[in-house]
């Protein structure tokens, strides 16, 4: 078994067993692997192949530029396998642990609080920074995009025609996985009844005012929250969702969405406007959620998903990341374990697979409560799925 000492900023320890380290020795032989998408799930999968001296490529399609964003939610669990790849002391100077979740009216009045158990806080380009620090840049190809191959199955090629030398593809091009739908022709893609608007602010004052908590502000008459959570010391993230059968954004440019977003919060809670107001829209995300009607299989021939582009989950669960350093982490043990790559990834699915349709499940039901009138709400819901 392996064991893993966790350090907690308040002094607190604790040990933690993770499952079965695959053995060095027992690693095959075998050609590059090639890795589509560099984002948290992409450069997870090349830690842990790098870990076990696994050759691998990454193919980025965007720019490296492109790939900054805003934050994450990740729970305990994500923390132990995020410890195995990336130095915690390190880790901790970039994102902050929240104390609590306190829920509350739109109005401020304090409706549940609930202790949280170490989740952290960090933004996606720190996490993108830190998972990025051990890769070497040849092993990096940007504003490269590829697609499979049509007369050869399991195999993939550039755009351009060119033949990508690999024995296994790893797709973690995200939850509209373009490979994805190329290969598995009959899957929906089903909008959700929930799009959020993200956003980051660096105010000193609004980070004090909030301390290590995570709030969130719900409408009386549900379909609409404000969520805000503490970065680091001077940086929030705050993030609104709206049911957005209630709630129609048409016009997506910076100054006409920062209009809608002080006319919609006018008459909530003083942070709220005053956080919408000083907020800089320049690199403010509208995210309009989609979710598989069904799950199709995690691999096919010589091509395995991980992450978004083999789950999508809905944002209500908090499991993005955890999940795909999972997905990450399980899918080299069995490439290390097994000689046959397709056991290996029979065994891949069969681990992951019935987590993921828990997180799928809660995450549906979280988004049933959002739905609804306050009222009609379960009492003290987490925003935060666990199996």
């Amino acid at each position: 078994m392996f064991l893993i000492l966790i350090l907690y900023p308040s002094g607190k320890t604790d040990i933690k067993i993770l499952e079965n380290q695959p053995e060095k020795s027992v690693i095959p032989k075998m050609k590059k692997i090639a890795v589509v998408g560099a984002g948290i799930s992409g450069l997870s999968m090349a830690n842990y192949l790098k870990k076990y001296k696994i050759d691998y490529h990454i193919y980025e399609r965007r720019k490296k530029e492109d790939l900054a964003g805003h934050g994450f939610l990740i729970p305990q669990e994500g923390m132990e396998y995020l410890y195995q790849i990336i130095d915690p002391d390190l880790l901790l100077k970039h994102g902050n642990f929240l104390k609590k979740y306190i829920q509350y009216s739109h109005t401020g009045k304090i409706l549940a609080e609930k202790e949280l158990n170490h989740v952290f806080a960090i933004s996606r380009n720190s996490l993108i920074d830190l998972l990025a620090q051990n890769i070497s840049p040849e092993k990096i190809t940007y504003e490269h995009t590829i697609i499979p191959d049509d007369q050869q199955n399991g195999k993939l090629k550039l755009s351009d025609g060119t033949d990508i030398d690999a024995e296994i593809a790893v797709i973690s091009d995200g939850s509209r996985s373009r490979i994805r739908s190329r290969l598995f022709k009959d899957e929906t893609m089903k909008v959700v009844r929930e799009s959020e608007v993200v956003n980051i602010i660096q105010d000193k004052e609004i980070a004090d005012s909030i301390e290590n908590d995570f709030i969130k502000f719900h409408h009386e008459d549900g379909g609409l929250t404000f969520g805000i959570l503490k970065l680091t010391h001077d940086t929030v993230l705050w993030y609104s969702q709206f049911d957005n059968e209630k709630y129609m954004i048409n016009d997506c440019s910076a100054e006409n969405l920062k209009k809608y977003m002080l006319e919609v919060f006018e008459n909530w809670h003083p942070l709220i406007p005053s956080i919408i107001q000083k907020s800089d829209y320049k690199n403010v995300h509208l995210w309009r959620v989609y979710e598989l009607e069904k799950l199709n299989p995690f691999y096919k021939d010589n091509i395995v998903f991980i992450g978004d582009a083999a789950h999508p989950l809905i944002p209500f669960t908090s499991q993005g990341v955890t999940s795909a350093l999972k997905d990450s982490f399980t899918l080299t043990k069995y490439l290390v374990e097994e000689e046959d790559k397709t056991e290996a990834f029979r065994k891949y699915e069969a681990k992951r697979k019935p987590e993921i349709e828990t997180h799928i499940n809660n995450g549906r039901t979280l988004l049933n409560q959002f739905l609804l009138p306050l009222h009609q709400q379960s009492e003290n819901i987490l925003p935060i799925s666990y199996k």
